[in-house]
């Protein structure tokens, strides 16, 4: 397994290879679009040779704040620790690029996602409605 960091939307390919993954779990076919609008968004994906295991995807929000977008790993690979990994990798490249704080946001419906971000240091500060009327989760940790 190898994490590769990509700063900025990466390549037709690189990205097609994720959505296979990201469409899986979120059923969701606009993340390019999306992720172009992003400022200083950064791709940190698991290559299992040429096939993507998992990935986290994320963006600033501001200068000494970072958002923790998208993470997802393939079903066959889970329980492997890869989402573990790629969270480290990933607070770890922000902590040396000069963030303070890490944000993300969460559902319920994704008690694994909720689990991970709180072992790994992440506070609830708020919860909330959305327009759709989801309850939703916001997390925060200091870097």
């Amino acid at each position: 397994m190898e994490i590769k960091l990509y700063e900025g939307v990466p390549a037709k390919e690189i990205v097609d290879a994720i959505l296979d993954v990201h469409k899986e779990v979120f059923e969701d076919e606009t993340l390019p679009e999306k992720a172009a609008t992003k400022q200083n968004v950064r791709f940190f994906v698991a290559w299992d040779n040429e096939k993507v295991a998992g990935y986290k995807i994320g963006y600033e929000l501001s200068p000494d704040t970072f958002y923790s977008w998208y993470g997802a790993v393939r079903p066959e690979y889970r329980g492997q620790g890869i989402a573990s990994t790629l969270m480290k990798q990933q607070h770890h490249y922000l902590k040396d690029a000069g963030y303070v704080m890490v944000e993300t946001k969460t559902r319920n419906k994704w008690r694994e996602m909720l689990i991970l971000n709180i072992k790994h240091g992440f506070d609830v500060t708020e919860t909330f409605f959305d327009g759709d009327g989801i309850h939703r989760i916001i997390l925060r940790k200091q870097l």
